[in-house]
This record gives structure tokens, sequence and C-alpha cells, in this order.
């Protein structure tokens, strides 16, 4: 299957998508082993539970896997990974003779998921685009392009979560719009205000600033135990009841589903009766009383205190309240219908999006790499490779330059093609896409570990820089050009054009300089960024 993937690695759960080009929007890719489905405003999307449990005989259990076994609360079962990684988290979970950090437990989740991943799309073929928080240290960042680059992925490119958010909502953004991101998920929430930069201003791989933000540790699981502690205090049981401590988990996950079926319905009931135990209960709620529960904990005065924190910190950057574009509500506690409501009483019913909470950041990830990006110009400069016969080597002759608006009515270059050898019949360019070079001054290194584990720092080679700073874009396909007759080495044979479509496709068209015949009219050849 053919197709852009975006990956939203979360700390709770994971999402994929895929760029479908006849709908012209992001899908939900369903990975039935590891995921399961849910209705979301009347479509189905997939989810994978960010968990990963390493069994005592070897095998490794993966996001629904985990859950179908009722391993969550197992100790051989890992969960909030990319929260760990993010804050450098020194835990280390031993399991047996084995000692598992964040990093290796989140790279074999991620990994196995690309596995399979990789069954449905060709990596050597597609692009992948990855989310990255919006102040993700650049450890994290690195630690996410290991990840790909060991799965086998030649190609792929890291997106802001906010900036995908608005993608997979579908907003038009426009450098200087300014968002408000929510993001309410299993362990935390979180608002922030972004300001969309424009490109002179962003980094590589960055596409807005955060102007205001504020976080709690309050997430779904929360909630979840606030009703768990209803529930027992209804009847009249303790959390240190004998007979409910091997149950315990099981009521907590029985409690999550309340709270979720009360996001969707006005009543909704739980009835407890764990086998061959005594214990049996039952609790029923309305959505008021869900919302009372809340109250009692002064969740609504705490979830006031954030947003007014993170648009104070804005407003003190210069940026006003009524400068908010759009205010995007995406984790999956974000559908409680009050936490809805509060918001749009706070800014409004029309700029309030709650629609795609569970999937925005993944389908706004796989839009970005397909080309639907926030600047309708080249990120990125292009060229070909020919031999240099002075310098006896390579080198690359520009055809598109970074910031070339598209598409574009005139050619953006031009050029012609001559045979390397007499009888030659295959002719082409081999396009490469230039990325940002590191001054001449700097001297990058690697961290290489011997045998031994001791770890030493290695200087990259410039051929090593070389290779990390230009890509191939078709590696696969650089001869496409058939001369008949045979080329005349060094004589010009084809004369060359290029073009930029309106979905950023290089476009060539071709006229054979023997025969006077168009061999190709704006033909494409590679997808630009």
């Amino acid at each position: 299957m053919a197709g852009r993937l975006g990956i939203d690695f979360g700390t709770s759960n994971t999402v994929l998508a895929l760029w479908d080009e006849t709908s012209h929007q992001g899908v939900p890719l369903h990975i039935p082993e590891y995921g399961f489905s849910q209705i979301q405003n009347g479509e189905t999307i997939s989810i994978i539970p960010s968990l990963i449990h390493y069994a005592e005989d070897s095998r490794i259990w993966i996001g629904q896997q985990v859950i179908e076994r009722s391993l969550q609360e197992s100790p051989r079962t890992l969960r909030w990974m990319k929260k760990y990684i993010s804050n450098r988290s020194p835990i280390r979970f031993k399991l047996g003779d084995r000692e598992i950090t964040p990093q290796i437990a989140g790279k074999d989740f991620l990994s196995t998921i690309l596995l399979f991943a990789s069954q449905q799309i060709d990596f050597k073929e597609e692009e992948v685009a990855l989310s990255v928080p919006v102040e993700a240290f650049e450890h994290y960042e690195n630690w996410l392009v290991s990840v790909a680059e060991e799965a086998g992925m030649p190609r792929f490119r890291l997106i802001d979560e906010p900036s995908a958010a608005a993608l997979g909502y579908g907003a038009q953004i426009q450098p200087g719009n300014v968002y408000l991101i929510f993001d309410f998920g299993g362990g935390t929430m979180h608002a922030s205000v972004i300001l969309i930069e424009s490109e002179d201003k962003s980094q590589v791989g960055r596409r807005c600033r955060v102007l205001g933000k504020s976080g709690k540790n309050i997430g779904g699981t929360t909630i979840d135990q606030w009703l768990f502690q209803d529930i027992l205090q209804k009847n009249k049981l303790s959390d240190g009841d004998p007979r409910l401590r091997p149950w315990s988990t099981a009521l907590l996950v029985e409690c999550q589903h309340l709270k979720e079926n009360l996001s969707s319905q006005e009543t909704a009931s739980l009835v407890f009766s764990p086998p061959e135990s005594d214990l049996e209960f039952s609790a029923s709620y309305t959505r008021e009383q869900f919302e009372a529960i809340l109250d009692e904990h002064e969740f609504y005065l705490q979830l006031n205190h954030l947003i007014r924190s993170a648009v104070q910190s804005a407003a003190e950057r210069g940026y006003k309240e009524d400068e908010i574009q759009a205010v995007l509500m995406v984790g999956g506690s974000s559908q409680i219908p009050s936490v809805q409501r509060t918001l749009r009483q706070s800014f409004g019913k029309e700029r309030v999006f709650f629609n795609r909470p569970l999937d925005a950041v993944a389908r706004g990830a796989a839009a970005f790499v397909a080309g639907i990006d926030f600047y309708d110009y080249i990120q990125h400069d292009y060229a070909i490779r020919y031999i240099n016969s002075q310098k006896q080597s390579y080198d690359y002759y520009p055809i598109v330059k970074k910031g070339t608006p598209y598409p574009t009515r005139e050619p953006v270059s031009r050029l012609s093609i001559k045979a390397s050898y007499n009888g030659q019949t295959r002719l082409g360019v081999a396009i490469f896409e230039i990325g940002e070079k590191r001054p001449q001054n700097s001297t990058s290194y690697e961290l290489i570990f011997d045998p031994n584990g001791s770890a030493r720092l290695t200087p990259l080679s410039p051929q090593d820089i070389e290779e990390r700073t230009l890509f191939w874009m078709n590696e696969n396909s650089p001869t496409f050009l058939n001369a008949d007759p045979p080329g005349v080495q060094g004589e010009p044979r084809f004369d060359v054009e290029f073009n930029i479509d309106a979905n950023k496709r290089l476009l060539i068209t071709a006229r054979d300089l023997k025969t006077g015949k168009l061999v190709f009219k704006e033909f494409p050849v590679v997808r630009l960024t």
C-alpha cells in the first residue's frame, strides 16, 4: 500500500495515520495485533495503548495484547515511556537479570509497531513523519531519530505536536497565526498558546513557538481514581479491604469505562462481581453526578486556572486573548463534555474544536509529510549530482532553491543532459535534497561504545557528514530517459526543464535534441518539501 505515514507516539496511546490521496486526508492505520478500534464522532479510529510487557519467557506483548492478558499492573509491564524519556528520568526497571530503561522500552515498543506498519507501506518508497512535543529537548528528538533509522526508515521528518494537531484539524495555518492547544491525556493536562513562525525565524523541523503554557498532573487516570474512591464509599468499602486488593486494578479499568460511557451518554452503570470472590457491588451515575464529583475535587477551578495561566503568559509577550485563532482540543480526556463546555464558555463556541481529540496529531503528521504544509513555498534546496571533471569528484548543480514559491508558472531550472559514453541508451539525473550544513569551523562527533562498555568520541568524517546532509530523492529510478538512437559521449542529447505543481511535485519536461521529439511533458519525478 502506498501512502505517507504519520506517527503520534503518546504517553498513554499511540496512533498511526496514512495519507489517502483520494480523500485528501490522513486516515488512521489499524494494526489489529496491537490496537483496538474506537468510534470518534461517527468515525472508526485505531488506538494502540502505549504499553509494553516483557514476559519471563522473553516474549514481548505490545499495546492491546497487554490489556487482553490483564497484564497492565504487572511489574514487568512498562508505561509512560514518552514522559520518562522527555524528562530524562533516571528510572530503570529490573526484570530478572535485565535492566530496562524507558529509552529501551520505548524503542522496543515503537520498533515492533513499525515492523508491522512496514508490511502495509514500503518505508524505502514512502516518507514518514514523527510528532514531537513542542518543547522537546534535543535528546528526545535524537532518540526518536535513532529509533526511526534503526527501523529502516531512510526518509522521515519531525513535526511538533501542536502544528500537527492544527493540520489534523484542517486549520489554514499561516505565519503569524496564534492557537491554543489544549491537551488532556491520561496523565497530565496542558495548555499551550503557540505562534506559527515565519520560515526565516523557525528552526529546522519546527513550525511554532510557545508563547505561554501551563500544566497540571491531572489526567484521565486521576478521574478514574476519583470514581474508584466514590464507588467504594457508596458501597461502604475501603481500598484496604483484603477482598478487594486482588481486583483493584480490574475495578480501576471499570471506572475508566464508566468515565468514557458518561462522556457519550447521560447515564452509566457499573456492576462489579469478580470471579471466585464473594465481593459484589454496583454503582450508577448520571452525567450531572459525575460532574459533581469533578467539582468536589476542584477540577474546574484547576482547569480554569490552567487556561488563564497560559493565556496570561502569552499576553505578557504581547499576544492578547482575542488574537487566538482557534482552540484545538486533543487527548482522550478532552472528550468529557463538561471540559469542552468550559473551554467554549471561555473562548466562544466558534473558536473551540474538539471533533478529533484522539487522532488529530497523527492525521496532521501524515498531511505534513504528504506535502500539506504551512507555507506555500519550498522548504529545502534541491540539486542534481554530476561529476566535476576538474575536481574529479561529485558536485551539485542547484535546480530548486529554498523559498521558491509554488506552483510555478515558468520553469525553475533548465539544463542539457549529455551521454557519459558512446552507445548509452538510458540517461537521467540524480536529484538530491540538500539539508542544513554545519558551519565550516564546527567539528561533529559521534559517541561510540567499545566491547568493554567504554564510551569514546569519534569525529565524523566529511563523507559521514555529507551522507547525513544529502538525501538522494530518486535513488530507485535515476535513469528515466531513453535515447534512441543511442547517445554519443559528451554530446547534448536531452533538453530538460523543471517545474513544481500545487502538490509540490517536481515536474520534468524533456525533449530529445537528436529526434526533436517531446519525451516528457510535466512528468512528476519526486515530491519536494
